[in-house]
């Protein structure tokens, strides 16, 4: 064999790759389109679980189709946070905020100090995952599906050139997944027709109900300012990058982290994120 010559296993996987994506195709107005896609995107890297909702602006994220999530890690993963626990997620935040389609890794997304949050230690770490990629595709109408895909069951990491392969597939992702809307497949899924149907968002009233409460954590102790560091604290954010969304000193945001902290009679994020729970499920 050559040099300029593919090897057995390169046209192998290419010959998975281009199977796969025919059965998406054929599949795009069905339910099953979802898996169909999932198949094809494995075939090309390994992935441990998937997660496929849909986002609409200013209303909870919706459920479409989900695989490989161990079933004592479903509940966390899938319930609690298409009820509530979307209000602290990175890309849920972002896409709230604007995010362009695209493929990005959770640590393009993240705020600096996510890796050290109790979210991410609650989120992701005790739900046996260590990181997600997702594919961001809009749909128009501020509706956008998000295909998060999760890693770190095994103790693996995707690597850069799987990264890089995945993000070389988001044109053909995109095509499909806004296909899947055109012809009726994405309204089939969220009909509940799918071979596992899912428990639908939080109904717009509730949702609005949990954003106020959100907002108003804290509201009969703290300050508007220092209610505003609780919430960029519970999101991830350090005191540098807290003091860089707020316009205002490190030094600053400190001070008034040691007053919230005080006022709430608590002395860790750990303990914040818990109150914040306590709070949304009271």
């Amino acid at each position: 064999m050559t040099e300029s010559q593919p090897s057995s296993t390169t046209l192998a996987a290419l010959h998975a790759w281009h199977a796969g994506l025919a059965r998406a195709m054929a599949s795009v107005a069905e339910p099953s389109f979802c898996e169909r896609l999932i198949d094809a995107l494995r075939s090309l890297v390994p992935i441990e679980s998937v997660l496929l909702g849909l986002e609409c602006k200013g209303l909870a994220p919706r459920p479409l189709y989900q695989c490989g999530i161990p079933t004592e890690y479903r509940e966390a993963l899938i319930e609690r946070y298409y009820a509530r626990g979307y209000l602290l997620d990175p890309f849920c935040l972002a896409m709230e905020n604007g995010l362009a389609e695209g493929f990005y890794h959770l640590s393009e997304i993240a705020p600096d100090d996510f890796f050290s949050s109790e979210y991410y230690r609650t989120n992701y770490l005790k739900c046996g995952s260590v990181e997600d990629a997702h594919f961001i595709v809009d749909l128009g109408g501020q509706r956008k599906v998000s295909l998060c895909v999760y890693q770190g069951r095994s103790g693996a990491r995707f690597s850069q050139d799987e990264l890089a392969l995945l993000r070389t597939a988001h044109p053909l992702v995109r095509e499909l997944v806004r296909q899947f809307d055109e012809r009726g497949g994405l309204i089939r899924c969220l009909d509940g027709h799918g071979s596992a149907p899912m428990r639908a968002g939080a109904p717009a009233g509730l949702n609005q109900q949990i954003r106020e409460a959100f907002m108003n954590f804290g509201s009969d102790r703290l300050t508007e300012r220092e209610r505003e560091i609780a919430h960029l604290l519970l999101r991830g954010h350090s005191a540098k990058s807290s003091a860089k969304v707020l316009e205002i000193s490190p030094e600053t945001v400190r001070m008034h982290r040691k007053n919230l902290y005080t006022k709430l009679e608590i002395s860790s994020q750990a303990e914040l994120f818990a109150l914040f729970i306590d709070w949304l499920t009271a």
